[in-house]
């Protein structure tokens, strides 16, 4: 079984990025297709997919069309009952589904204020006491899920499930507004911000460099406050190490310099995703 993924922006669709995280996460092979949200409706770019209207949507290779981030969990989960979507212990497994739940149908006052953007934050943002309330219901979700299901590590009911890739955008928004007060919230929101997935995720739309200025606040720009991208640079010439792309496998078009070693990509796209975070890509990380 093989699936396409239509998406939107990377940078400021929080709602694709659910639908991205609940297959590149869990190792389901897709392939995606792009929605621009500057060449008009979403409903119209999807129109062929009807009843699709917004993204992602999820399109398997038997024709099914999975249109809501929700429909796309149980969906996979109930294709790929091994990928580990949700808990298997049945009672971290409700917990979960009730989690994703929430998120999915309800802080309409943090979404509003606070729409993810991933390629700044700001410092001193105000938000209304309806969002301050949002924010302590999720602090406080956060904090009985992990005391209760969480182990050892960071995630919301043991391993990493689609729990925690629909809160995923939740945690950006922490990041980006200063969002948060507790400890469980900031070792939660570090988890998100320093998963692989995620820092992929923010590279690509870094990578774009797609601005659509409705999502920006008037308030003061602070440093991003996840892991800091180790440095490299595009270069003009050089001999790469590398004789393909370490992601299409084909001939190389483009270089980027990294501690004074240069490699090569087979298009800007590639090259551009890797100097955004260079570690965040194994097939590239493998070359160092």
């Amino acid at each position: 079984m093989s699936y396409e993924l239509v998406l939107g922006n990377y940078t400021y669709s929080s709602w694709s990025l659910r639908g991205w995280l609940l297959l590149h996460r869990f190792d389901i092979p897709f392939r995606v297709r792009r929605v621009d949200f500057l060449d008009g409706s979403v409903a119209d770019q999807v129109a062929a997919l009807r009843p699709a209207r917004t993204v992602p949507v999820l399109v398997a290779d038997d024709g099914a069309v999975i249109w809501d981030s929700l429909a796309i969990a149980e969906e996979i989960a109930s294709r790929h009952p091994d990928a580990g979507i949700w808990p298997s212990d049945p009672a971290a497994r409700a917990m979960a589904r009730s989690l994703a739940a929430e998120m999915h149908a309800s802080y309409g006052a943090l979404r509003g204020e606070c729409p993810m953007h991933l390629r700044t934050a700001y410092s001193d943002y105000a938000i209304s006491d309806e969002a301050r309330a949002d924010v302590a219901r999720i602090e406080d979700l956060w904090s009985f899920a992990r005391a209760r299901f969480g182990g050892d590590g960071p995630w919301l009911c043991g391993a990493y499930s689609a729990a925690d890739a629909f809160f995923a955008p939740i945690a950006a928004r922490f990041a980006t507004y200063g969002l948060g007060t507790g400890d469980a919230a900031r070792d939660y929101v570090a988890a998100h911000l320093g998963d692989p997935a995620f820092r992929r995720w923010r590279a690509m739309g870094i990578a774009r460099q797609e601005h659509l200025p409705w999502y920006d606040r008037d308030a003061p720009r602070t440093d991003w406050p996840g892991p800091a991208p180790r440095a490299a640079r595009a270069v003009e010439d050089g001999t790469p190490e590398n004789d393909a792309c370490p992601y299409s496998g084909k001939d190389i078009t483009h270089l980027l310099e990294i501690d004074g070693r240069v490699f090569g990509f087979c298009n800007a796209f590639c090259r551009d995703k890797t100097l955004a975070d260079p570690e965040a890509w194994p097939a590239f990380t493998a070359l160092l």
